[in-house]
């Protein structure tokens, strides 16, 4: 397995990552998982075996609007993540996976929102530029973003802050605008279009 240098800010040592990829991380000692499924799909026979961890499982699209017969991101979902990032001991160095059906959007939300709970302080700019950093394919899903804001009261930075990255993500591969919105997903297509292309993070 390829090894992956963490960003030199992280506060702990983070993993985002798709289904496909949980094989790679069965023996690197990862302490806590928070698993993003589409509710029909059932829970990944890798984590089989992982070593003994805590993990939360949530169920629920990737989808930023209410849909027929798909089940949207809800608050309690949000304020569930929230509670598993403050459960994190710190002063065990923990290893924390974070992953969904691809490790694009749910998974990059949720990373945002557990580093933004842990340093209230920390700019959503900073916040979001991390999450790309750990994750550079990271196109973070704006309803969990929103839904984070306001229950951590950050009167929507985070969201906003969300812009950029999707205009860097559609920058390097213009076909997702269209993809995104026939998705249902035109509100992040908007948000990065709105934007002038930022630089990249080093």
């Amino acid at each position: 397995m390829k090894a992956v240098a963490m960003p030199m800010d992280a506060p702990f040592r983070i993993t985002i990552c798709g289904i496909p990829e949980l094989n790679e991380h069965c023996a690197v000692g990862v302490t806590h998982v928070l698993s993003i499924l589409d509710p029909e799909m059932p829970d990944p026979p890798a984590f089989a075996d992982f070593a003994p961890h805590h993990r939360l499982a949530l169920r629920f699209h990737d989808i930023i609007e209410a849909t027929p017969g798909r089940i949207v991101p809800q608050q309690h979902d949000v304020e569930r993540l929230l509670e598993f990032g403050r459960d994190i001991d710190h002063s065990t160095a923990p290893h924390v996976l974070i992953h969904c059906h691809a490790g694009v959007s749910r998974s990059t939300a949720a990373t945002a929102l557990i580093l933004a709970q842990y340093d209230p302080g920390l700019p959503a700019a900073d916040v979001l530029g991390l999450v790309a950093q750990i994750r550079p394919r990271a196109w973070p899903n704006l309803r969990i973003l929103e839904l984070g804001d306001t229950l951590l009261g950050r009167s929507g930075d985070l969201a906003a802050a969300a812009g950029p990255i999707y205009r860097r993500v559609l920058d390097r591969d213009p076909i997702m605008a269209e993809l995104m919105t026939e998705g249902g997903r035109g509100r992040e297509v908007v948000a990065g279009l709105s934007l002038s292309a930022p630089a990249e993070r080093r």
